[in-house]
């Protein structure tokens, strides 16, 4: 059913009809319900191109992912189902957009191609451009993740730096005393990811605090990174004996390097870190981590967008999540020196 069928049904015009579905011009009460009986009788909804028209909004939100040459992880594709199903929740449709690199254009034309009432835009780093053009356009906008000086921006993100930090007192309680941090790639710790940052400055406040010897490495986010990189850290630092990491992308990886070199979690080696809660509980032996709400977490950064839209002139919120630490079958005491075995 379309608005040609309600016209023709009504004895009016197609443009008669779209004027009272938007309300953009006056309709004698007569016509007006004449159209409404037809629409109430044919149970006609209008579609989302006329509801836009009407409410002067395009019920539709932007979502800014990560490169789309990039494989995204694990991690990031939960985000984007969490931000699309909490949009769906509320009747609103979400545009995936790509930026950075070949895709620049497309950001420029989610910011300015009055395509979105708001955007999501994740994986933000400490200095971030793609913020700073949507402070300059004013379309309200909230960060998964967080720059370095956020105090004018709604956010939500994981407290990293915290949480890595805690993973290290876990491993310290335990007796370890050489510790590696698996970090995200160099390429994205250089160019200023938040994550990786943060985890990095948590990482060497937390050794430093309890004595211990910490070597902190980048890696890939895939399997094959994870496997070489664990393979380098064990030859060039043997004394480690238990790796905290962000990387979850790259723990398969990692795991298949300590078996190649025979040695079994936890009993020889122990692995702890940041990831999503049903990835840590799948993974096997299922990994001591803390766990990540991802569904929280789209659901909150939509929450906050909706704010921003409705209310611009409101004060930005946030929200920093800390969950704790669930203790798994991935960690254990320190093993005894590999020599004396």
């Amino acid at each position: 059913m379309n608005i040609g069928e309600i016209a023709r049904r009504a004895g009016v015009s197609r443009s008669t009809v779209s004027y009272v579905l938007s309300g953009k011009r006056p309709v004698s009460a007569a016509t007006r319900q004449r159209i409404q009986a037809v629409i109430d009788e044919l149970d006609y909804r209008p579609n989302a191109s006329a509801r836009a028209l009407k409410e002067g909004r395009t019920r539709t939100l932007g979502l800014v992912i990560p490169p789309a040459s990039r494989r995204l992880t694990d991690m990031q594709l939960g985000f984007v189902a969490s931000v699309v199903e909490a949009a769906a929740r509320v009747d609103l449709d979400v545009l995936l957009s790509p930026s950075g690199g070949d895709h620049d254009r497309s950001f420029e034309r989610i910011v300015t191609g009055r395509r979105v009432d708001g955007v999501v835009l994740m994986e933000i780093r400490l200095t971030d451009e793609r913020v700073s053009r949507l402070e300059q356009t004013g379309l309200p906008f909230v960060t998964i993740g967080r720059t370095a000086q956020p105090q004018g921006m709604s956010w939500v993100d994981v407290d990293y730096g915290g949480l890595i930090a805690s993973c290290v007192h876990h491993l310290a309680d335990l007796g370890h005393r050489h510790v590696a941090l698996v970090n995200r790639s160099a390429e994205l710790v250089a160019a200023g990811y938040g994550p990786g940052n943060r985890a990095s400055a948590g990482f060497a406040e937390a050794t430093a605090e309890r004595g211990l010897v910490g070597v902190d490495v980048c890696c890939g986010d895939d399997v094959s990174a994870g496997e070489a990189c664990v393979e380098e850290l064990l030859a060039t630092h043997p004394e480690v004996t238990a790796v905290a990491t962000v990387n979850e992308a790259a723990l398969p990886g990692m795991q298949r390097a300590l078996e190649s070199a025979g040695l079994v979690v936890p009993r020889d080696f122990s692995l702890t870190g940041v990831a999503a809660r049903h990835w840590a509980e799948n993974f096997r032996p299922s990994l001591t981590a803390a766990d990540v709400p991802i569904v929280d977490m789209g659901a909150a950064a939509v929450a906050l967008l909706l704010e921003r839209i409705a209310a611009p002139a409101t004060a930005p919120r946030h929200r920093l999540y800390r969950p704790p630490i669930s203790l798994r079958a991935s960690t254990g005491p320190v093993p005894a020196p590999r020599a004396a075995r």
